[in-house]
C-alpha cells in the first residue's frame, strides 16, 4: 500500500491521531466520514501503563511506560482483520489488530494491578469534531514546553472548545463497561467520549464493531 505522508510529532500521539484520521479519509484509505475509524486512548488511574515495540523506548524489546497512549483502528471488510495504526510503534504499518495486540501489550505478561490498561473506544467522526487540545499539558509549572509542540495551531473543537483533551485521557478500572454487549458496542457511535473497556474485551469490540451505525 503506497501511504501518504503523515505528520508525527514526538510526546503527542492525541494530536497525531486526530490528522492521521483526517489522512486516511481525505486520501480514500478510509472513508470520507471516517465510519470505520475508531480513537482509542489507552491509559489507567496511575497513569502506568506497559507498551512494547515503542519508537520512544530505549531497551531491545522496546518497553516503555507511557502515561497514556493513542491509535487509531481502522474496521476492514467482512473477514479482514481490523488495522492498528500507531505512529509510534516499530511494528508494521498498519498492523493487524492480532498481532498488534499480541505484540505491543504482552497479554501472557502478568502485570500487577497499578499498571493494568484500560481502553477508552472513540468513533472517529465524533472525535474529530469534538477533540480540543491547546497543549496545557505538555508545560511545566513555570510555563515551559516538556516537550516542543507541533508547528501547526492548537486543535480547537467545533462548539469552539479549546481543550478537553484531560477527559478522554482520564481511565479508571470502574469507568470499563461489566459486559461487552451489543448496545454497548452501538453507544460508542453516540457518546462523545464513547466507551471504556478493558483488556479481555477490547478485540472482542472490534470484532463487534461493523454492527456500529455510522454517523457522519
Amino acid at each position: 500500500m503506497e501511504l501518504p505522508q503523515f505528520d508525527h510529532t514526538p510526546y503527542y500521539c492525541e494530536e497525531n491521531i486526530y490528522n492521521l484520521c483526517k489522512k486516511l479519509s481525505s486520501s480514500g484509505i478510509a472513508d470520507a466520514q471516517a465510519s470505520h475509524l475508531f480513537v482509542v486512548f489507552i491509559s489507567n488511574h496511575n497513569k502506568q501503563i506497559p507498551l512494547w515495540h515503542q519508537k520512544a523506548s530505549h531497551r531491545a524489546d522496546g518497553v516503555i511506560l507511557w502515561d497514556y497512549h493513542v491509535i487509531c483502528v481502522q474496521i476492514k471488510g467482512s473477514g479482514d482483520a481490523p488495522q492498528v495504526w500507531d505512529l509510534d510503534s516499530t511494528l508494521a504499518f498498519p498492523s493487524p489488530l492480532p498481532s498488534y495486540v499480541a505484540q505491543t501489550f504482552q497479554p501472557s505478561f502478568q502485570l500487577f494491578p497499578e499498571y493494568q490498561r484500560f481502553y477508552r473506544i472513540v468513533h472517529a467522526p465524533i472525535f474529530l469534531r469534538s477533540f480540543a487540545s491547546d497543549r496545557r499539558h505538555m508545560k511545566d509549572p513555570n510555563g515551559e514546553w516538556t516537550a516542543q509542540p507541533p508547528s501547526y495551531d492548537p486543535i480547537i473543537a467545533q462548539d469552539g472548545t479549546i481543550h478537553n483533551l484531560n477527559e478522554y485521557m482520564e481511565i479508571h478500572s470502574g469507568d470499563a463497561v461489566p459486559k461487552l454487549e451489543a448496545k454497548v458496542v452501538n453507544a460508542v457511535s453516540e457518546e462523545r467520549l464513547g466507551v471504556v473497556v478493558n483488556e479481555n474485551q477490547l478485540q472482542q469490540f472490534f470484532a463487534h464493531a461493523s454492527s456500529v451505525t455510522p454517523h457522519s
